[in-house]
């Protein structure tokens, strides 16, 4: 079992061009996606988080349950769920703006357990910024950890979301000895600071930096290093797609044996080409139609 830990919203997309386009509501959240990512893909995956009881809230969870995903683990609340309005670039690239204040996922607490058979947890997003909910996701991981279970890590970052950028930037160094793998792309590398090889000594068994078309990086603690290019797709747009990244190289460590805390800096130079090659082809699925829709694993042939 895979669990997903953060939060899940409504992105409402525009389809159009223009700041008064028409928006049309969609299931999402980083961590929202890479969990139904995973379950079409196959992997036994629980979702941990608070979604309201308003009608968004429902379809957040009855999406979730068309992806075969246990959601035993959500809690529930009165307040609303949270948006997201997406603005998309000349090259299908998203930026967003949030409407948080007083929405249901803020309000998340520590599970007193998670579901039976968890090797996995995996965090990120806005969830770990927008308080009270970050500190109790913050400690979920360092509880997470301190039990031996694998822990990975996508900031995701949102800058329009994080008031102040010295202190997160302080706390994702405090987070680092508590992640197996950590995941993110080029431009959250820049915006974060510091280097691959930084953030392995603080902890990380691997580091996976995303670029876009350009592919993947993989960077391991024996100072390692495995790339592999990005899939040539014709790009609607990229929402999603890091989501659909960090869900295949789960799926993929654990297709490997190598969902264990030290386990990534063991695979070997092929293992390393088999799974980013894996997700690329994920995310250029993705990538190939609107909105956060990952693929089934039939869409994206065997690992």
């Amino acid at each position: 079992m895979i669990v997903v830990a953060g939060e899940a919203l409504i992105d409402l997309v525009p389809q159009g061009q223009g700041a008064l386009a028409p928006l049309r509501p969609a299931l999402g959240g980083g961590p929202y996606n890479t969990a139904v990512a995973l379950g079409r893909l196959g992997s036994p995956t629980a979702f941990c988080s608070r979604t309201s009881y308003d009608a968004f809230g429902e379809a957040l969870l009855d999406g979730l349950r068309g992806a075969g995903v246990d959601v035993s683990a959500v809690q529930r609340g009165p307040e609303p769920t949270t948006l997201a309005v997406a603005t998309l670039d000349a090259h299908g690239s998203a930026s967003y703006s949030f409407y948080v204040d007083g929405t249901a996922d803020r309000l998340f607490t520590v599970p007193a357990e998670l579901p039976a058979g968890t090797r996995a947890v995996s965090f990120g997003t806005c969830s770990l910024v927008l308080e009270p909910g970050a500190s109790a996701y913050e400690e979920l991981m360092r509880d997470t950890a301190a039990r031996g279970v694998f822990t990975a890590l996508d900031p995701n970052i949102r800058p329009g979301l994080i008031p102040d950028a010295d202190a997160y930037r302080k706390r994702f160094r405090n987070w680092l000895p508590s992640v197996s793998l950590l995941k993110l792309s080029e431009e959250d590398a820049e915006w974060l600071g510091g280097t691959p090889e930084e953030w392995l000594a603080a902890g990380p068994s691997a580091v996976v930096v995303t670029r876009g078309g350009d592919g993947l990086t993989a960077y391991t603690r024996d100072g390692g290093t495995h790339a592999v290019p990005g899939e040539r797709v014709d790009v609607v747009d990229t929402i999603g797609a890091g989501d659909t990244v960090n869900a295949a190289l789960l799926q993929g460590l654990a297709r490997l044996d190598a969902l264990s805390p030290g386990a990534p800096a063991a695979l070997d130079p092929a293992g390393w080409e088999r799974l980013l090659r894996f997700a690329a082809r994920a995310a250029a699925v993705t990538c190939s139609r609107a909105g956060a829709e990952p693929p089934y694993a039939r869409e994206v042939g065997d690992f």
